[in-house]
């Protein structure tokens, strides 16, 4: 195992999901006011934000592993995954039910997916796009800020959180399509 700064960035990502996990649901009060969801919320951004800083680290300092190039998209997936069931727990919503499926559901299907691929030698042609990485910022704002729940100045941060997760359900939707589409003709071949 190797412990370079990229990767203890990432199990840090790891650690994170059972505090955040305990501040959701803890009753973390100041004056009055419960901050345990906004304690949350900021320690998921903080985590979410560890994720475009451990990969450019392991580039700029020629810290890329096999084993972070494993590690990485592990703990993005856990730590997205875990936040999501945790809103739909909190969010009886229909539609929240339905953005956490698309997005776990679709990460889900593109791993396997590239998993696949790479056991075909062409995984190269479902390689994250700039359409996964801007999926990726509105998914994490949106979970942040959704997480956060409470208003700031007035601003309702929940429904702008929904909105942006909305968004992202979409561009999951989409990326999903295009890594199909790369991946259709070695998937025909196989098949």
């Amino acid at each position: 195992m190797n412990f370079n700064i990229p990767n203890i960035l990432t199990w840090i990502r790891l650690i994170a999901i059972p505090i955040v996990v305990w501040c959701f649901f803890s009753d973390i009060r100041y004056e009055g006011g419960n901050f345990a969801r906004p304690i949350a919320g900021l320690l998921f951004a903080l985590a979410a934000f560890t994720d475009l800083l451990d990969g450019y680290l392991a580039r700029k300092l020629g810290q890329t592993s096999k084993f972070g190039a494993f590690l990485d998209p592990v703990a993005d997936k856990l730590l997205v995954a875990v936040c999501l069931v945790l809103l739909v727990q909190s969010d009886a919503r229909i539609e929240v039910a339905l953005i956490a499926a698309v997005i776990i559901g679709r990460e889900i299907t593109v791993s396997a997916l590239r998993e696949w691929m790479a056991s075909l030698g062409a995984r190269s042609l479902v390689k994250v796009g700039f359409a996964g990485k801007l999926k990726t910022l509105f998914q994490m704002g949106g979970i942040a800020l959704m997480v956060y729940e409470q208003s700031i100045f007035g601003v309702d941060v929940y429904e702008i959180g929904y909105y942006l997760l909305l968004v992202a359900a979409v561009m999951t939707l989409y990326s999903m399509f295009v890594y199909m589409r790369a991946a259709w003709p070695e998937m025909s071949d196989h098949g």
